[in-house]
């Protein structure tokens, strides 16, 4: 079982991991204030919540923060799916100056659930990751068409043999020590491609090689002493295949 942030069990700063379970504390969710967070992990000290309205009134939460829960897919446990959880949070009302907020039993809107890919987009745009599958995985039938092999599969190939693989861009870097040489991390669900790319293959192919989120390679595999390389020849902008799906490398640090 794999669960995002979960605002009945995420800590506040750290991503917990058991043998079955991983979720992501409440930091990961974008927007979401530090005051809300403070109250959040302090009203769930006393007691589990059991609602959306139970959460606002006890963390004493405004709508953007709660919009903000419920766009990361933090409400899940208590409305069932994203759609249904900004509807709870569209619906909470605050409390009285008096007497506490009022719940209401209503019956659940027939709304559908979101596909996995409206999830997997969702969680990169609110959370800036995924606990779901790998977007790849999502694109691998349409990759094999294209004969693109997985990252796994390279390890599989003799040394210099030419492949094509390819994979979200993770980052890129130039180190100053390596004569203009940029080496370039992919990613896809079964693992990191580690590329070098030479600084003639950069001049000439500059645009994919920057500006890809999702980014195809064919080289010469290079294997020595347990570490790959896949040598770079030809680049390939792959980003339209993600659709809506944002996401952000680490560049030249």
């Amino acid at each position: 079982q794999v669960l995002p942030v979960d605002v009945q069990h995420s800590d506040r700063d750290s991503t917990v991991k058991t043998n079955t379970v991983m979720r992501l504390g409440l930091r990961r969710v974008k927007g979401l204030s530090e005051a809300g967070m403070e109250r959040i992990t302090a009203a769930r000290r006393q007691q589990p919540f059991s609602s959306v309205q139970d959460l606002k009134y006890r963390a004493e939460l405004n709508q953007h923060d709660l919009a903000c829960l419920a766009a990361a897919d933090a409400l899940r446990n208590l409305s069932g799916h994203r759609y249904l959880a900004y509807w709870d949070v569209s619906g909470a009302e605050p409390a009285l100056p008096v007497l506490p907020a009022v719940e209401f039993s209503e019956g659940i809107p027939m709304l559908r659930r979101p596909s996995e890919g409206e999830d997997i987009v969702a969680d990169y745009r609110h959370t800036g990751l995924t606990l779901r599958r790998h977007p790849l995985s999502l694109l691998r039938q349409r990759l094999q068409k294209a004969h693109i092999r997985p990252a796994q599969s390279l390890w599989e190939l003799s040394d210099g043999t030419t492949a094509t693989a390819a994979g979200l861009v993770v980052n890129r870097q130039r180190p100053g020590s390596a004569s203009g040489v940029i080496f370039v991390t992919l990613e896809d669900e079964s693992g990191y491609i580690n590329v070098v790319v030479w600084p003639k293959v950069a001049e000439k192919q500059r645009q994919p090689l920057l500006c890809a989120k999702l980014l195809a390679v064919t080289g010469v595999v290079q294997q020595e002493e347990g570490v790959l390389h896949l040598v770079a020849d030809r680049l390939q902008d792959l980003s339209p295949w993600l659709g809506n799906l944002t996401v952000r490398s680490r560049d030249f640090h």
